[in-house]
């Protein structure tokens, strides 16, 4: 195969995965890509991939046709930075195929193969004439967002870290009260570091509730956003804990925020770039950058109290979120204030049966133990880390970083003799 076509792989062919797998790649930057497919259902795994919110910026076409209509394409047309090419030949066909379109490729451009053969030697002899990738049909929408992936990410920067968008269904839900807490288990119980940013730039609290007063903070990253890099992030950034660094608000009302949806993007890629866990702690409101921050997060955690209008909000806002990240997992519903005397309330089962969305957290009402850890700017785990709140938070924390499993209900101390017994009679 001519030299002129780039690529790079070093993993044996893919198998087809279950659709649930949420894919893991790193956002593509503004590159096109050219797909030709032989098969339709390839063509629409493809099209649906292009869709996801880790393509976004990539510009992608698919057509059908295969490596013939290909080639005779870019006869007449330079060849963009990737060519995704599909075909249902053998071995030695498709080789010469492949061969043939690389005397049409531009230098530079990659290729990723898509066949039918599970076939190891046509793998290497693929490699050897430097494919990018080579994808057994047939695939799925993760495996092919994955496979693009690979291509642009360097694998000697390491993984980049993963945003959690904090959202409230209705002002004064307590989302950033979550968010807070669920970053600050995180931190402290999981070990990992984590920077909480506060979007909500004039009333933001994450400065109260760690006890900080910086001077610089996120507002000054978002005014130039392309001088923000890893020394200036390390000077604007507030240190709560060996694991735990606050990006906060400016909290000042002396201008009007109006936030450029761009320079969000910029700073929160830096800012990821840095470390394993950005918690992005996103004000109640439905601008533009903020529609963007939630739908571009790699998790979604809904704040919603158990009454009608968070109901009806909450509901919108899942139904949103399902249809523009049909590849990510679902939203995590997260019910707070739950039992407050007197008040009359929705049920947990009944409110996640309308939503359609179990809510894999609730944090009951307390109102000494909050007020009492938001007046001392601490977080529930300092304050009582024996208590209910301070479980669920480190529940969710290990829920959003793939730990154990959270169990909302008390262990209880036959727990261990019962699945002893369960064990014993499976045995016998």
């Amino acid at each position: 195969m001519s030299s002129n076509v780039a690529y790079a792989l070093d993993a044996e062919p893919k198998q087809g995965r279950d659709l649930s797998e949420e894919p893991r790649a790193r956002p593509i930057p503004r590159v096109n890509i050219q797909a030709f497919c032989e098969d339709q259902n390839t063509a629409a795994v493809i099209q649906k991939a292009s869709e996801d919110r880790r393509l976004s910026k990539a510009h992608i076409t698919v057509q059908m046709g295969g490596v013939e209509a290909a080639i005779a394409y870019y006869r007449n047309a330079s060849t963009p930075n990737l060519i995704v090419i599909e075909s249902l030949l053998g071995r030695t066909e498709m080789l010469d195929d492949l061969e043939r379109l690389a005397e049409v490729c531009d230098s530079g451009t990659k290729v990723i193969a898509i066949g039918h053969l599970n076939d190891v030697l046509l793998y290497r002899e693929l490699i050897r004439r430097g494919v990018s990738e080579y994808v057994v049909a047939p695939m799925t929408v993760a495996q092919m967002i994955e496979s693009i992936g690979s291509i642009y990410s360097d694998p000697a920067t390491g993984p980049v870290g993963q945003t959690i968008a904090f959202v409230g269904t209705k002002g004064g839900a307590g989302s950033s009260t979550i968010c807070h807490n669920t970053a600050f288990a995180i931190a402290n119980v999981v070990e990992s570091d984590v920077v909480i940013a506060d979007m909500d730039l004039p009333f933001g609290t994450a400065g109260l509730d760690f006890n900080q007063d910086p001077l610089q903070g996120i507002g000054d990253a978002l005014a130039a956003p392309e001088r923000l890099d890893e020394v200036l992030l390390d000077r604007l950034l507030s240190r709560c804990s060996e694991h735990l660094s606050l990006f906060a608000a400016p909290t000042a009302l002396d201008r009007p925020y109006d936030v450029d949806t761009d320079a969000c993007e910029t700073v929160l890629d830096v800012v990821r770039q840095s470390v394993p866990w950005v918690a992005i702690d996103v004000p109640h409101l439905w601008t533009g950058w903020a529609k963007e921050v939630v739908l571009k997060a790699d998790h979604v955690v809904m704040t919603a109290m158990p009454d009608l209008a968070s109901l009806r909000n909450t509901k919108n806002l899942a139904d949103q979120l399902k249809a523009a990240r049909a590849n990510d997992r679902p939203p995590m519903l997260v019910l707070n204030q739950v039992g407050v005397p007197k008040r009359p309330e929705i049920p947990v089962k009944d409110f996640g049966q309308a939503i359609e969305l179990e809510p894999r957290v609730v944090v009951e009402f307390d109102a000494q133990l909050f007020g009492t850890a938001a007046n001392n700017g601490q977080m529930i785990e300092e304050v009582s880390a024996k208590s209910k709140a301070a479980d669920a938070f480190r529940g969710l924390a290990s829920l959003l970083t793939d730990r154990i499993e959270h169990k909302s209900e008390a262990t209880s101390l036959l727990s261990p003799l019962i699945e002893r017994l369960k064990r014993m009679k499976a045995r016998g």
